[in-house]
């Protein structure tokens, strides 16, 4: 059996991943833990006096609902239960706050439900929840795939291609450590306005990654997480806190979990600029070419001399798919990494790429095989036009490495405060 922690808390399954105790610490609640469950010891835990509020998260947001006394009218509405709060005489009282937070997301977006043909993947208890904001809110239509067919399985997506303006992702697929999968292709909807996704980790799935190339409008799941969290701790307590709190701790939570990616021609100082970087953030560097002589157990000039570039770039994306996963970090990457398209996808997951620009004549050779006696204008012709792809934005190293480290760190933390501009004034959607 579960062992009481602290009176406060979320209950779920699986929540090995879960920043909740963050959030509600930022909210002022360090009494805040994490509850793994069996269906089995839900009823007996619950019954625990000690414990006066708590969220829930799958697979549970429907099951608490018969453990309830009363339910909050929203709440009995929409029929999933994502807050308890425990009444003065010991019964539990049922809120959903996924609903606020969702509108919270939606308005990050720019996205509406009103007059949306809306596709929503999955059917589990977020999914109750968007199915009773997207008619409250005005949708056109709503149809929902899940895997058993409740309404129709994802076999029959081929039906709605036509129809669809907005598609909302309340599945875990894409979720680390799982990243980089979708349920469906974006470019087979040829009306498609608007794209959701509840998961947070990564920052950008690869649903959102693929409707971000589209330039189609989309919202990730942080926000709908850190506003729930906000009128669920409003609930714990019985106080109001202003909506801006939300744009406070998103981009702090933001900031500190993406992770910054240096791009570049070899020899243009990514190394020195991520050492100097590293001693202002705080934040651990990773050299990618350093973890691929880990894993082949082997220096690069080896790895080359025996497998040729190909072998090479093989371990390269391995490795870049591996480190992409970690979260607030510094990731300096070799300067071929992005002749890999598939490299791309992990890096953006969960980062914001800056290409350190350096001149040819002052790009350093040593120690890179394919730089030694190579054409630097010819690599940078084919290369150039990759680096701003892959890039967010280019950092000039003309200056001193601190100085460019400076520029980067400014640009990082205006990025992440830029992404919560919505709700740094109060206001309810």
């Amino acid at each position: 059996m579960t062992d009481f922690q602290t009176p406060y808390g979320l209950i779920g399954r699986r929540l090995g991943h879960s920043i909740s105790p963050e959030i509600h610490a930022a909210l002022g609640n360090p009494h805040y833990s994490l509850y793994e469950l069996e269906p089995e010891e839900l009823p007996v835990f619950l019954a625990d006096p000690r414990l006066k509020a708590l969220n829930v998260t799958i697979p549970y947001k429907i099951d608490v609902i018969p453990l309830c006394a009363e339910l909050d009218p929203l709440a009995e509405a929409i029929g999933s239960v994502n807050t308890l709060v425990r009444q003065p005489d010991g019964t539990w009282k049922g809120y959903n706050t996924d609903a606020y937070g969702l509108r919270c997301m939606m308005r990050a977006g720019g996205l509406s439900f009103a007059g949306a043909h809306v596709l929503l993947l999955g059917n589990g208890g977020v999914s109750q929840t968007i199915q009773a904001i997207a008619k409250l809110d005005g949708c056109e239509t709503l149809t929902v795939l899940d895997l058993q067919g409740t309404e129709y399985t994802y076999d029959d997506l081929p039906e709605f291609y036509d129809d669809t303006t907005l598609i909302v992702n309340a599945t875990p697929v894409g979720m680390y450590p799982h990243a980089g999968k979708s349920l469906v292709d974006l470019t087979l909807f040829p009306n498609l306005k608007g794209v959701a996704d509840v998961i947070y980790n990564p920052a950008r799935t690869a649903l959102l990654l693929q409707a971000e190339t589209l330039g189609i409008p989309c919202a990730g799941g942080l926000t709908m997480l850190v506003a729930q969290a906000k009128q669920a701790a409003e609930h714990f307590f019985g106080k109001p806190i202003d909506d801006s709190k939300i744009a406070e701790i998103g981009a702090v939570m933001q900031r500190d979990a993406e992770n910054i990616v240096l791009i570049g021609m070899p020899g243009c100082g990514k190394s020195t600029i991520g050492n100097a970087l590293e001693s202002l953030s705080g934040r651990q560097q990773i050299d990618l070419d350093a973890e691929i002589i880990k894993k082949a157990g082997k220096p690069i000039p080896e790895i080359f001399a025996e497998g040729g570039e190909d072998a090479f770039r093989k371990i390269e994306s391995e490795v870049v798919l591996e480190q992409s996963a970690k979260r607030g970090v510094i990731l300096v990457t070799g300067g071929g990494v992005v002749t890999r398209a598939e490299n791309e996808a992990p890096l953006r997951s969960n980062g914001r790429i800056y290409q350190i620009c350096r001149p040819i004549e002052q790009l350093s050779r040593e120690g890179r095989p394919l730089s030694v006696g190579a054409d630097l204008n010819a690599m940078a012709a084919v290369r150039m036009p990759l680096y701003q792809k892959f890039a967010d934005t280019a950092i000039e190293n003309n200056r001193t490495p601190e100085a460019a480290a400076e520029e980067i760190w400014r640009d990082y933390c205006a990025y992440t405060r830029a992404e919560w501009a919505e709700f740094e004034h109060a206001g309810n959607p």
